[in-house]
Parts: structure tokens; C-alpha cells; sequence
């Protein structure tokens, strides 16, 4: 790290040992050794600490794209919604007008009443009408399901 050799240590060695003495020398090289230990240690808490406020901060950031991510999706749903049902109300507004339109013809010309029709229209089960504030698809759906029959396995 500082570039220091062999030989240069061994000179600062033998000046501490003249300097210092040979009675304190240890104690010295003990004291020295745990002041170096706390500053590493220190040193290492500052980079864990820095290392800690980073990803904090990648971690808000993240946070933060993925709400945008998440309020940009509920926001297309709405649009999508909101589109399907305008379309919805356009179908229903096209298909009721002429329906309309065909049961107010077939009132006013009602042809005159004969055993005929009467048979006929009791052989023709009646097509079930759509109640007033339920979509067609459900009322489809709620219509009883056709009996299936089961296969034996072999």
C-alpha cells in the first residue's frame, strides 16, 4: 500500500527497539496493534454504512418505477374499460332501436287469429327476453347447461 519493503521495515523496526526501548516495546507493538484493528474496523462500518444508504436508495428508486408502472396499468385498464363499455352502449342502442322497431310492426299488423298459428307457436319453445338492467351475456350465462354424458373410460 505505501511501497514499504523488507529491508525498510526491518529499519523502522530496529529505531522503535532503540527509541522505545526493549522493556516497552511490546506493550507499544500491542497498543499499535489494537488502535490498527478499531481503525479498520471503523473504516469497514463506514463502508457497510455507505454500501446500506445505497441500495436504500436503489431500493426507493425501484419502489418508485414500479408504482409508476403500476398507476400507468390501472390507468390503461380504466381506458380499456371505459372503451369496452362505450362500445357495449353502442351495441345495445343499435340493437334496441330496430328491435324495438320490429315489435312495434308486428303489433299493429297482427294478423287475425286461426287454430294454425296457435299449434306452431306452441311447438316453438320462446326465445327468452332480455330483463330490464341485466347484460345478455349473463343472462346467457345463467341459462341451465345441456346435459353431457359421460364416457366409460376403458
Amino acid at each position: 500500500m505505501f511501497g514499504v519493503d523488507f529491508s525498510e521495515m526491518m529499519v523502522i523496526m530496529v529505531v522503535a527497539l532503540v527509541v522505545i526501548g526493549p522493556e516497552r516495546l511490546p506493550k507499544v507493538a500491542r497498543t499499535l496493534g489494537h488502535l490498527w484493528g478499531r481503525a479498520q474496523r471503523y473504516v469497514n462500518g463506514v463502508k457497510a454504512d455507505i454500501s446500506r444508504d445505497m441500495a436504500v436508495e436503489e431500493f426507493r428508486q425501484l419502489q418508485k418505477q414500479v408504482q409508476q408502472g403500476v398507476s400507468s396499468a390501472e390507468q390503461a385498464v380504466r381506458e380499456a374499460g371505459q372503451s369496452v363499455d362505450q362500445q357495449v352502449q353502442q351495441l345495445n342502442s343499435a340493437v334496441a332501436q330496430p328491435a324495438s322497431d320490429i315489435m312495434q310492426s308486428a303489433s299493429v299488423s297482427a294478423p287475425p287469429a286461426s287454430p294454425q298459428p296457435a299449434v306452431i307457436s306452441q311447438s316453438i319453445p320462446s326465445i327468452p327476453q332480455p330483463a330490464p338492467g341485466i347484460p345478455q351475456q349473463a343472462q346467457l350465462e345463467l341459462e341451465a347447461p345441456a346435459v353431457q354424458k359421460k364416457i366409460p373410460h376403458d
